[in-house]
């Protein structure tokens, strides 16, 4: 038997301006143990998150993408696999659950190869075809702050960069879920060329604040939005509310990814103001930016 251990971060995306580009790595990670089995047969046991939910078997999102992987490295398919989860990001909930899954199902695929081969870029690539983009892939895969585009070609490509230490990410969680499919078909087609204008440049402001010295009141104009939080707000009402009341105390705060989940932008001098904006059926935790990303370990070296 072969076995690999995978442990991936939690992610956010978007960070506000940066509709579908930006992504950032949280201290928060799911741990998969993936082994071949050699016997016919998929086994799936679940522990923490997503437990009596998802499906266990070939259905599993981690399953899938190793089949994915093998598939695209030339392998047969092995003959038996056997996973257990150990799920840390909340589901549904705008923290990369789905891209997490994903990037771990094939980063195992990888790791338990042997002879075959899949680079970084195909990875990127391969994740970012299953997940539909690769704004949270990209995070999770190579930790830190990424800038994920797409090539002419349709090629995902990323920049990963580090922030500033001091400025720790915030998420305030709530008990309800949004489906990432519900949030993304409030967007319209089309938006006002002023308001593409107005995020271009809020974007590259918010990659400067979040790599300089931290600036409160820098990060609280760079993470204004006007492409996507405004047309998704009737989706999460009370996400929506807590962002703007953050806002007016002075928070740098926006929606992760698609929702519900806050994401805060906590400074020396903002850190006394979260909590008391937050009601008690909230779970509000402060993260570290994840450096590194997702950690491949066989046990023996663990």
């Amino acid at each position: 038997m072969s076995t690999v251990v995978i442990h991936v971060p939690a992610t956010s995306a978007n960070l506000g301006p940066g509709f579908d580009s930006l992504g950032l790595a949280l201290g928060l990670h799911d741990e998969v143990e993936a082994t071949l089995t050699g016997e016919p047969g998929v086994q799936v046991t679940v522990e923490g998150e997503g437990a009596g939910e998802v499906e266990l078997g070939e259905g599993h999102l981690v399953v899938k993408a190793m089949r994915k992987a093998f598939d695209r490295m030339g392998m047969a398919q092995p003959a038996g696999i056997r996973l257990h989860c150990r799920n840390r990001i909340p589901h549904a909930r705008g923290l990369g659950s789905s891209s997490a899954a994903i990037c771990a199902g094939l980063l195992a695929a990888r790791a338990l190869a042997g002879e075959g081969e899949l680079s970084d870029d195909e990875l990127l690539a391969l994740a970012t075809e299953m997940e539909g983009h690769p704004d949270n892939v990209a995070p999770c895969l190579a930790g830190g702050l990424t800038i994920a585009w797409t090539e002419h070609s349709g090629a995902p490509r990323m920049v990963k960069l580090i922030p500033d230490a001091r400025i720790r990410p915030v998420v305030i969680v709530p008990a309800t879920r949004l489906a990432t499919e519900t949030a993304r078909g409030l967007l319209p087609k089309d938006v006002p060329h002023k308001d593409a204008s107005f995020n271009a440049g809020r974007t590259a402001l918010l990659i400067a604040a979040l790599l300089q010295s931290p600036d409160r009141e820098l990060l609280l104009a760079a993470t204004e939005d006007r492409l996507h939080q405004k047309y998704r707000a009737p989706a999460m009402p009370r996400s929506a509310d807590l962002v703007e009341r953050l806002r007016a105390v002075g928070v740098p705060a926006v929606v992760s990814g698609a929702g519900p989940t806050v994401l805060a932008f906590s400074t020396p001098d903002s850190q006394d103001l979260i909590a008391p904006e937050v009601g008690n059926d909230w779970h509000i935790q402060l993260m570290d930016v994840d450096p590194v990303g997702a950690n491949v370990q066989f046990p023996e070296t663990r």
